[in-house]
């Protein structure tokens, strides 16, 4: 026999309250709010312009950093959030990060906030994150092992790691010769039909692949609307009481790979 699946822990809840949520892969997008989840600082170059049917750019004061989101209500994944760098200004593209418009908030909000900090550190600086981040993978997929995400590894040239309820993941392309498609991706939901994915390819600072897997894992709930939660995987989520202690319930850590260069530090 099958187990029996866990109770609804949002059965009895109104649908507009707001609840406190854990794991944040399955919480649900929440409230996208531009000026949150892009802080830049339009007084110091940076130049925001928001079109018509939802679309929205930024730029930054050299022309080569962007993001925009282009909504598209009709497919399932609702739009997409887009961070690119180019070569020189609106010329080649030298790497790219997507994010499903589905994809939590406070996940992106936590990468545009390191991208800016990158940005600025560049900036004010001899060196070129942007271009040359010299962060070492296992500084991305480190905090997945410590929190009990498993490990698999693959012939192909890839590494995946799944959270324990195994409702989402991070893959890592480390074998890129010859290789097409990102060199990390994450998503949430079944793999088969995930809520949300992200995808960052072959250039794109690993420093901000870290900054997103740290916010996924972040034991800090999210505040949701209980008609806003994804409803076939919210059984596993917990409820987090206001102003409670989060448990952080984890299996003993794996042991970390060594031998690796450590990136920056801050």
């Amino acid at each position: 026999m099958l187990p029996d699946p866990p109770p609804d822990p949002f059965k009895d809840l109104d649908p507009v309250q707001t609840v406190r949520v854990l794991p944040r892969h399955l919480a649900g997008p929440g409230q996208a709010d531009l000026k949150t989840i892009w802080a830049f600082p339009c007084d110091d170059g940076w130049y925001l312009h928001q079109g018509l049917e939802g679309m929205a750019f930024a730029i930054s004061p050299c022309a080569r950093l962007w993001t925009r989101f282009a909504p598209k209500p009709e497919e399932r994944g609702q739009g997409t959030w887009t961070i690119g760098m180019d070569r020189v200004p609106f010329g080649p593209r030298a790497w790219e990060i997507t994010f499903d418009a589905t994809t939590p908030a406070e996940l992106l909000r936590d990468v545009h906030v390191e991208l800016l900090d990158l940005y600025v550190e560049d900036r004010h600086s001899d060196q070129n994150h942007l271009f040359e981040d010299a962060t070492a993978p296992h500084e991305v997929y480190t905090p997945l092992l410590t929190h009990g995400w498993s490990h698999s590894v693959k012939t192909d040239g890839t590494q995946t790691f799944l959270p324990p309820d195994g409702l989402g993941g991070v893959r890592h392309r480390y074998a890129t010769t010859g290789s097409d498609g990102p060199v990390w991706r994450a998503w949430g939901g079944y793999p088969s039909e995930p809520h949300w994915q992200a995808r960052f390819s072959a250039g794109a600072p690993t420093t901000l692949a870290a900054a997103f897997t740290a916010s996924l894992i972040s034991t800090e709930p999210l505040h949701r609307a209980v008609k806003h939660i994804p409803f076939h995987t919210r059984r596993h989520l917990y409820v987090a009481p206001a102003g409670a202690p989060q448990p952080l319930n984890r299996p003993t850590p794996a042991i970390p790979p060594t031998g690796h260069t450590t990136g920056r530090t801050r």
